[in-house]
């Protein structure tokens, strides 16, 4: 790799990291408002989940435009991206206020999202294999959880933007009206970075040129459907998004279940920080700021971690605390019990990247369309939330969170059987 060859991937990467932290914030954002939702739109448990089914059900068409990326390239894919989110911002703004007082809505809401969250797919099908191809293999897990870092500081973000300026609302009733001066604004945002973007120049990477260890071109079977690792990691993903945001879309629930609140939970220092911001710190979502700050200390320390350790060990690791925190967190009752959900945060922070990179090893030219199919598993959210709404309506939120001991138990044997590269 020559000098300027570094230069290029390290610009690169730093482009990649704004994207991820774009990417982070509206996803995280998205999930925060669901309780403000409820309220807003006046919705029971299971309507509310649907603002995540709107969202995560475009990861749905990951396959068809992953195709349409392997034909307009990285830098297309991801202008094209932006431009989608940016217009899907817009339109909700209008939206919102052409159906005001009308029972249509919260339809017109979630179909505006719906448009966001397509734009967040080609995001997202352009970052992981791009990030993957800036480098060696040997520290793609690394360098993919160091990129999840900026996404997670989005994440951390996010509730403190939802409840500053769209939660608290200068003291008023939860109305739709307040989403739409946040709205516009990150829409004019993220089409000002478009611009950006079609100005600057990206390095081309072509992954069917990769090589082995010992310097040899790499041969590749024709077929993607030769490499079931590949489809065994998109249901990976899917069991992911089941853990990582069945928690902080569930956590508020049981929270008010044992009568605590945030400002309650949150150390006095901490609460007097927030409140300074503007943060109302009696909502019940103000404590989800805590599991993001989580996930965003986990990827901090991940990549050096992975840049250590075998990335299996660690992600087995992770999933057996996670699974331990959530376990005890069904045995105890009190300020305990939301700390233990919380802590999980930390160790949901480096699975991700780790299941991610799993599923594409030893990929070369169809890196792109296994991209894509990977990228699929995120419907899990869309899917598994409404789901678990309705086992919390028809039995109770403890057996929300037994659904998780599922979740993991597949990763666990993804990552250690499932993940293997086997040829058909």
């Amino acid at each position: 790799m020559t000098h300027q060859q570094k230069q290029n991937f390290t610009f690169a990467l730093s482009v990649m990291f704004v994207v991820s932290f774009l990417l982070g914030f509206i996803t995280t954002m998205n999930n925060s408002m669901i309780n403000f939702c409820k309220a807003a739109f006046n919705l029971d448990a299971a309507q509310g989940q649907l603002v995540n089914t709107a969202f995560y059900g475009a990861y749905v068409l990951s396959i068809p435009l992953a195709m349409l990326m392997n034909k307009l390239g990285y830098k297309k894919t991801l202008v094209l991206g932006l431009t989608i989110i940016g217009v899907g911002f817009i339109l909700n703004y209008f939206a919102i206020g052409a159906f005001a007082g009308t029972s249509s809505i919260y339809s017109a809401f979630l179909s505006c999202m719906f448009v966001v969250a397509i734009g967040i797919v080609f995001l997202q099908l352009v970052m992981n294999p791009y990030v993957k191809a800036l480098g060696t293999q040997e520290t793609s897990a690394s360098r993919m959880t160091l990129n999840q870092t900026l996404n997670s500081l989005a994440t951390t973000l996010a509730p403190m933007f939802v409840s500053i300026l769209i939660v608290s609302n200068n003291g008023q009733a939860p109305t739709a009206s307040a989403i739409q001066t946040p709205f516009i604004g990150l829409g004019i945002f993220t089409l000002v970075l478009c611009a950006i973007l079609l100005m600057l120049k990206l390095p081309s990477i072509k992954e069917e040129e990769q090589t082995s260890n010992n310097g040899e071109v790499k041969s590749y079977h024709k077929s993607i459907f030769k490499y079931p690792h590949i489809f065994l990691g998109a249901l990976g993903i899917f069991c992911y998004m089941g853990v990582e945001i069945g928690i902080p879309s569930f956590l508020p629930q049981r929270m008010e279940g044992l009568g605590l609140t945030s400002g309650g939970m949150i150390p006095g220092f901490i609460s007097d920080f927030f409140s300074f911001l503007g943060m109302n710190m009696t909502e019940a979502t103000s404590i989800l700021v805590l599991y993001w700050f989580g996930m965003l200390i986990g990827r901090a320390c991940g990549s050096v971690v992975l840049g250590r350790y075998d990335s299996k060990k660690v992600l087995l690791s992770a999933l057996t605390l996670s699974a331990l925190c959530v376990a005890l967190s069904l045995f105890i009752d009190g300020p305990v019990t939301i700390w233990l959900l919380i802590i999980t945060g930390l160790f949901h922070s480096i699975m991700w990247p780790c299941i991610f990179n799993l599923g594409l090893e030893e990929l070369g030219p169809h890196t792109k369309a296994a991209s894509g199919i990977i990228n699929t598993g995120v419907i899990g959210a869309a899917v598994l939330m409404p789901l678990m709404g309705v086992i919390e309506g028809s039995i109770g939120l403890t057996a929300v969170f037994c659904c998780l001991f599922v979740y993991y138990a597949y990763i666990m044997w993804f990552t250690v059987k499932g993940s293997q590269i086997r040829i058909k």
